[in-house]
């Protein structure tokens, strides 16, 4: 008799399953860490205990219970529920479920709730096939995604969608995953308290991750063995930072790392600065946002600070990593501790809104250039006044458009540097109304 496998033999009940599938909570009341989401009057916990489905995306970080959720509907609707990963399946596939489904909204008067995992791997192009089978109520859509949908779902999709979203779970709740899955283990692992804490904080808000650190120990210890938090990093080695480059979490780090700064915070700085480049960020967009920073918020209460972001440019350029983390926790610290003011960023913007309603008009003659006989026939340059050849090199003349009254962006704070060039600025105003009398 060979080894091949028949189809017709009988098949065993699996005992490797996953921790993590294993301790799956079954109904909502064991769904951890989100309480205003399954609140009793809430949106979704209404439409499970009526079984009345409108379309949806859960939107929420890893391991927090999207597919736990899709699970549970399943379990308790009577309706048709089929379930797709946007990873393991093409849109074809998909489409093909949902012509069984129109065909069954014709001759059953049932919809089918379909869910699709990771719906933010189709493309928006692809998630158009989505929308003429909801708008038809062939297929109730439940999507789940880690990524924000405003960015990553198609507007006419998102449009017919209620977007609920799933909090990060905070280390108490994970805590209690870890303690609720213990007892199913075998053999047994013997954690104290410390070292569940130690595993809620290294597994970052994600259920899934705190369950698969546990069977990876669990494979590691030997009878008797003495568990520590400190043999316990040994075995899981370097955690895998939690950012998701070019997502929403790299927007909203670079965020909180220019509003410390602005807010002259150089501890939370340097922790911001740490989370991207360990996380391995490319150092050249940090210094891009950096002198960014540097013109935007110091501005000319310090203009050295655009100096030193160029300089920390050129020591990433030179050194490269890791080296140059200390030349950009140095460029850090020094935009945080420096004076700021946001008055040149502020004269643009206000310049920029002038120059686009007005950029009819022309230069005046007196101050346009003059390098040919002919401009200067017709008056180009005429009644110039060359301010060098004034006492203190200073003439009042109108530099804005003839029919355009003169205007005033830029005003210095009282800040660093800015205060001596309100100084100099008052001084030239002063040579003005002695010129004018």
């Amino acid at each position: 008799m060979n080894d091949q496998f028949s189809l017709f033999e009988e098949t065993i009940t699996p005992t490797n399953i996953p921790l993590a599938e294993r301790i799956r909570p079954k109904v909502l009341e064991d769904v951890m860490g989100q309480d205003a989401l399954l609140s009793t009057d809430s949106l979704l916990r209404t439409m499970i205990h009526t079984d009345t489905y409108s379309s949806f995306i859960l939107w929420g970080p890893p391991g927090t219970g999207k597919t736990t959720i899709a699970r549970i509907i399943k379990e308790h609707t009577k309706s048709r529920f089929i379930s797709f990963s946007a990873v393991l399946s093409s849109i074809k596939d998909v489409k093909a479920v949902m012509q069984e489904a129109d065909f069954t909204l014709r001759t059953q008067n049932r919809s089918t709730i379909l869910f699709i995992d990771e719906i933010h791997r189709f493309n928006k192009s692809q998630q158009d096939a989505f929308l003429p089978f909801i708008e038809s109520g062939a297929i109730i859509l439940i999507g789940a995604t880690t990524e924000n949908p405003s960015f990553e779902i198609n507007a006419a999709l998102l449009s017919r969608c209620h977007v609920l979203v799933l909090q990060q779970l905070t280390d108490e709740d994970v805590e209690r995953i870890i303690r609720r899955a213990l007892p199913l283990l075998t053999p047994p692992l013997a954690l104290d308290d410390d070292c569940i804490g130690y595993l809620a904080q290294q597994s970052g808000g994600d259920g899934r991750k705190a369950l698969n650190y546990m069977e990876n120990l669990q494979n590691h210890v030997v009878p008797e063995q003495k568990i520590t938090v400190e043999y316990i990093s040994s075995v899981l080695a370097r955690k895998a930072m939690f950012y998701d480059k070019n997502r929403e979490e790299h927007y909203n780090v670079i965020s909180a790392l220019h509003k410390s700064l602005r807010g002259s915070d150089p501890q939370a700085g340097l922790y911001w600065l740490a989370r991207m480049l360990e996380a391995g960020e490319d150092p050249l967009y940090v210094t891009r946002r950096l002198l960014r920073f540097a013109s935007e918020d110091v501005g000319l209460a310090d203009p050295n600070a655009v100096v030193q972001a160029m300089a920390a440019k050129d020591a990433v350029h030179f050194l490269g990593m890791p080296e140059a983390t200390t030349a950009l926790a140095q460029l850090v610290v020094y935009l945080a501790t420096a004076p700021k003011s946001n008055r040149v960023y502020a004269a643009y913007k206000a310049a920029k809104d002038d120059a686009l309603k007005t950029s009819h008009l022309g230069v005046p003659l007196h101050i346009r250039n003059a390098p040919t006989k002919l401009m200067k026939n017709l008056n180009y340059g005429r009644d110039y006044q060359y301010d060098h050849e004034h006492e203190n090199a200073y003439h009042y003349q109108k530099y804005f458009p003839d029919s355009m009254s003169e205007k005033t962006y830029y005003t210095p704070s009282g800040f660093g540097f800015e205060r001596d060039i309100k100084k100099r600025l008052d001084w030239w105003k002063k040579l003005r109304s002695e010129q004018e009398k």
